[in-house]
Formats: structure tokens, C-alpha cells, sequence
């Protein structure tokens, strides 16, 4: 009887192993089935993203990155589409942060150094850029509140060609790259910085150099928003007070001759003779 009962129990547990099995079967094969119509209904690719957070200055490793699937059509551009790309197997060096990402975050060319890079000021330049060291205060810098990643335009005070003062707006949407020696634009914290490097072509940082040789600067924080075109911007003190030159007009010219006669002189109005 006892062992009629164990063959029993064993042909039960048998029987309920192989239905486990066969559910198991059916679900992976529901789960193909679902993946492969969504990637018929919705063509996806490997996109490289950061699997943690990752800050400004650090080195990228292939354990703080993951491939996830992102739809073909909306890949960012910059984005890697595999680690050996990320991370090239004939480069020497990691590369390295260079804007906050946050997880799931796609990581880009444009937030990450050339392999082997650190994150200095020549790694964020792009091509025919270069940049330049503004001196600032309290005042011109919009008292603390410029952080690297800004744009600013930059308005020029000095003597105008008149002899008057005037302040003109020289250059305008001016990128910033770093404050002081701080070029990580995740920094919040107001800071009186003393001088900011910003980009600029070549001709317009030899403009930058003779208006802060001649004259004094002044920054205007631009919005993160705003892409209005600015045109001609100049302010003279004559413009400021209202002024007006009055120009004398020259009169008739008038000779006269003083002649005494006794205790009194009198006037005499005869033709000039010059």
C-alpha cells in the first residue's frame, strides 16, 4: 500500500513539473511573440545610456553604462549605438564627463571627452572657436549669478569719436564656458567671480580685447529661452540726459569809436575796416 502510494505521489509531482515546463514554454514563446510585434509595429535600436548618475569630471567605465532599446526614428544625435563605439578598443583612456547625466539618461558626444581626455576648457571647443578670459566684478558679472553654460551679451562703455560717453552693445549671445577655473555647469551656488572665459571666433576675440583695453564691460544675462536677434544697441550721455547743443550764431559785426568830450564819452558806430 505504501509503495503504491509513493508511485502515486511521484507520477503527481511528474505530471506537475511537466506542466510548469509547458506554461514556462508558452510564456516565453507569448513574450517573443509580444517583443517581435512591437518591434514590427515600432522599429527600435541599441542606444547607449548611463545606468547611475554620473557628475561633471568623471570617468566613464562600461559599469556605469547600459544598452536599452530607444525607437529608431528618435535616436538623439551624437548617441552610441554600441559599447565598442563608447569605448574603442584601440584608444588609450576613458573618457570623461563633461555635463551631468542623470540614469537612463543617453549619453552623448557632446556630454563626454574624446577617450583619454579630461575635462578641460580645449575639450569643450568646438571647431574655429576659441576662448577668451573676461575680467569682471560685482557689478558687470549680474552679481554672481553667471554659471558656466550661460549666455551673456557683452555691452562696451568708453569715449565715444564725439568725446562723449557712450555704451554700445559689441557682442551678443556670448557663450560661457567657465567661471573662474570652474567649467562644471551643474554648479549652483553664487559665486563673485573675478573673471569668466567665454567662446568666441577669432575676430571677435581681438573686438573683446580692445574693448576691455579701451573701455569697461558690462554682462546681460540672457535667457535660456530667448533667441532674439539684436540689433544696433548704443546709448550716448547726451541720448540719457537730453541734451541739447545749442550752436551760436554769429551776428553782424559792429565798430565803433569812443570820442571824450569833457566829462563825457560818446559812442561813435562807423564802418569797420578789417
Amino acid at each position: 500500500m505504501r509503495i503504491v502510494f509513493i508511485l502515486v505521489l511521484a507520477v503527481g509531482v511528474g505530471l506537475a513539473g511537466f506542466a510548469v515546463s509547458i506554461a514556462k514554454d508558452r510564456f516565453d514563446q507569448y513574450q517573443t511573440a509580444l517583443a517581435e510585434q512591437r518591434d514590427a509595429i515600432l522599429p527600435t535600436v541599441q542606444v547607449v545610456v548611463a545606468s547611475g548618475q554620473v557628475r561633471y569630471g568623471q570617468r566613464l567605465t562600461p559599469d556605469d553604462v547600459q544598452l536599452i532599446r530607444w525607437p529608431a526614428e528618435h535616436v538623439p544625435f551624437g548617441a552610441f549605438t554600441s559599447l565598442e563605439d563608447l569605448f574603442p578598443a584601440d584608444e588609450d583612456g576613458q573618457r570623461t564627463v563633461i555635463r551631468m547625466m542623470e540614469q537612463h539618461e543617453p549619453i552623448l558626444l557632446s556630454k563626454v571627452t574624446a577617450p583619454g581626455e579630461d575635462a578641460g576648457v580645449a575639450s569643450r571647443l568646438e571647431e574655429g572657436m576659441r576662448a577668451i578670459a573676461l575680467r569682471v566684478d560685482v557689478s558687470s558679472g549680474v552679481s554672481g549669478f553667471l554659471r558656466p553654460g550661460d549666455r551673456v551679451d557683452v555691452y562696451w562703455t568708453g569715449t565715444g569719436r564725439s568725446g562723449d560717453t557712450v555704451t554700445r552693445l559689441i557682442r551678443a549671445n556670448v557663450q560661457l564656458i567657465a567661471i573662474d577655473q570652474i567649467a562644471d555647469e551643474q554648479r549652483s551656488n553664487p559665486t563673485i567671480a573675478r573673471t569668466i572665459t567665454v567662446t568666441a571666433r577669432p575676430e571677435d576675440v581681438a573686438a573683446l580685447t580692445q574693448a576691455q583695453g579701451s573701455g569697461s564691460l558690462t554682462l546681460a544675462l540672457v535667457g535660456v529661452g530667448d533667441m532674439t536677434e539684436q540689433g544696433e544697441v548704443e546709448v550716448s550721455t547726451s541720448q540719457l540726459l537730453g541734451e541739447v547743443q545749442e550752436v551760436a550764431t554769429e551776428g553782424p559785426q559792429v565798430c565803433t569809436v569812443r570820442n571824450r568830450r569833457g566829462a563825457d564819452v560818446v559812442i561813435t558806430q562807423v564802418p569797420c575796416v578789417n
